[in-house]
């Protein structure tokens, strides 16, 4: 589903920051060589990425799901000079990719790489993040918060991507659509969690800002 009109998501993007060049090179290696390349963040959301990390000015940034590295470069853009961003992803395969890329950075040596189940990382990770990002197992989304939830602190920021689900969340449900399911589960989690205020914003795929109170 799209939620706006190609013409007006088109204008919208030329009138938002510049798509830095190391990302779009990532962006066409990422369609040359790997599956599912639409995964990719992209030029705008990656904007509202960088502008959000800017915003927050976090020494630690925890991300969820790096899939070739381009929302975490994003998110680095706002890092503190003495900060640190620690990814997670389960396929190693595109972990020599993300490195080549966030190497090629400015922050690569504030970004940390792990490969494995982030319901097992976080729980490893002693530190207290200032900002989360959650784009993983959509599945696994309720799970990714509560283990996050022992990692913030009051005003820490948690980003949760893919809410909207390609408009599934407003349609009529599948019962045996339990991806959509667990979505709509987790999106009122968000609202009515007394630890949070969230707001949710239709940018692309839908993502959530949620504020610990």
């Amino acid at each position: 589903m799209h939620f706006l009109s190609p013409i007006l998501e088109e204008y919208i993007q030329n009138h938002s920051e510049n798509e830095p060049k190391l990302l779009q090179e990532l962006t066409r290696e990422t369609h040359l060589k790997v599956i599912q390349p639409r995964m990719i963040t992209g030029h705008y959301q990656g904007r509202v990425l960088s502008m959000l990390s800017k915003l927050i000015n976090p020494k630690y940034i925890l991300e969820i799901g790096t899939y070739t590295g381009y929302s975490a470069l994003c998110l680095a853009e706002g890092l503190q000079e003495n900060g640190l961003l620690h990814t997670i992803d389960v396929n190693e395969e595109l972990h020599e990719m993300q490195r080549r890329y966030f190497d090629k950075s400015n922050y690569g040596n504030r970004i940390e790489q792990h490969i494995g189940n982030a319901l097992e990382i976080v729980p490893q990770l002693d530190t207290i993040f200032d900002l989360v990002f959650i784009d993983a197992e959509k599945k696994d989304y309720p799970n990714y918060l509560e283990a996050v939830m022992k990692k913030v602190k009051k005003g820490s920021i948690i980003l949760s991507d893919n809410v909207l689900w390609s408009g599934k969340v407003v349609e009529p449900l599948n019962p045996k659509d339990k991806t959509t399911k667990i979505l709509l589960d987790y999106n009122n989690k968000l609202k009515e969690d007394k630890r949070l205020e969230t707001v949710l914003m239709p940018i692309r795929d839908g993502l959530t800002l949620s504020r610990v109170r």
